[in-house]
């Protein structure tokens, strides 16, 4: 008998049939591997075979995903696409670009993101594994940007926030010749040149009567590493209750540019939903870059599906709990993944909702 989860699923392989250009097979197996990682939230193989919706055994859909990390040349343009049908919100798109690691034995696995920011998360749309540990370089960033630009056009792209490693002189040109906003922090340290006087200081010393909690803008375009931008700085507490300078460059008016910088740190949520909140992306026994970031694609497409179900049911079906101290009780990204898992596990809960909608950008 045929449960009515399978039916949806069974249509939303037919959808990706015509919007991925994929051969059925591959389709099926994508559809599958989607909905395994949403069931066992863990990237380990084992453990997806035996999540598999299928007539298959184990071993067999073990094989099949074996097969497709290692052998399949998966175009990741085709999933940036998909997860951009399936954002929440329309573009101009504030992003943020940042790089998350994790080490499997002696290896580092460096990935370098751009993600699209809205309401407290982050939606990673372009990545790159870098074949080393530490910072990305300009050459890097350029290439994620343009690809971007390429996919999804300039008008796109509202700005671009980052932080401190994002600074590098030819990295800030290429920004600004491309007139693409920017937010972007700077160490406190930093020497800047004045224009007007032609005087060198550290960007600390332009704000150093900043009283805390206050920010200001400072009234004077400056060089940082020999490009012109705008300076903004903020005074808070820091983790540990010291006072901490926070100073942000900008390409454009800086009035705003403190409040958007500010919202950078939701690719770190990002991050953690891929991470140890959702996927275990870090379980990974992978070491060949090209097979991580295959695994990478899949998991953030399931990831985006769980955020977008969760957004839904918090709007409309049932809002998460608000706690006494005002935080949710859970992400919108774990309600997402909490209700699919138990969809797709659970043939006997059959709700109103039919969560492969959410996938099939209709």
């Amino acid at each position: 008998m045929t449960s009515k989860v399978d039916a949806k699923s069974s249509e939303l392989v037919a959808i990706f049939h015509e919007l991925l250009g994929w051969n059925l097979a591959r389709v099926k197996f994508f559809v599958l591997f989607i909905c395994a990682l949403c069931k066992v939230q863990t990237v380990g193989f084992d453990k997806l075979s035996t999540a598999f919706n299928s007539m298959a055994d184990p071993a067999s859909s073990l094989r099949r995903i074996q097969r497709f990390i290692a052998k399949y040349q998966l175009d990741c343009d085709i999933i940036a696409r998909l997860i951009f049908r399936l954002l929440p919100h329309k573009p101009p798109y504030r992003l943020a670009m940042d790089r998350t690691n994790w080490k499997f034995g002696e290896l580092n696995i460096n990935v370098l993101v751009i993600a699209v920011i809205y309401q407290g998360l982050s939606f990673p749309l372009m990545f790159k594994l870098l074949p080393k540990a530490g910072n990305s370089n300009t050459n890097e960033r350029i290439v994620l940007i343009e690809r971007f630009i390429r996919l999804f056009g300039t008008q796109a792209l509202g700005c671009l926030t980052a932080d401190r490693e994002f600074v590098g002189e030819k990295w800030i040109k290429y920004l600004n010749d491309q007139n693409i906003r920017y937010y972007i922090r700077i160490r406190e340290n930093f020497w800047v040149l004045q224009p007007h006087n032609g005087k060198r200081v550290k960007a600390s010393w332009l704000f150093s009567n900043l009283p805390l909690n206050s920010c200001r803008v400072n009234d004077r375009i400056v060089y940082v590493n020999n490009q012109l931008c705008y300076l903004s700085g903020s005074k808070v507490k820091n983790k540990e209750g010291k006072p901490e300078l926070q100073i942000v460059i900008s390409f454009n008016n800086p009035q705003d540019a403190l409040e958007i910088y500010k919202e950078r740190w939701q690719i770190e949520t990002a991050f953690k939903g891929l991470k140890t909140s959702g996927f275990n992306i870090e379980d990974t026994h992978l070491t060949d870059i090209e097979r991580i970031e295959k695994l990478f694609a899949l998991v953030t497409v399931a990831f985006t599906w769980a955020y977008v179900v969760g957004d839904y049911l918090h709007r409309y079906v049932k809002p998460i709990q608000i706690k006494k101290h005002g935080n949710k009780a859970k992400s919108i990204f774990k309600h997402g993944l909490t209700f699919i898992a138990t969809v797709l596990l659970n043939p006997s809960f059959q709700p109103d909702i039919d969560i492969f909608k959410f996938l099939s950008c209709t």
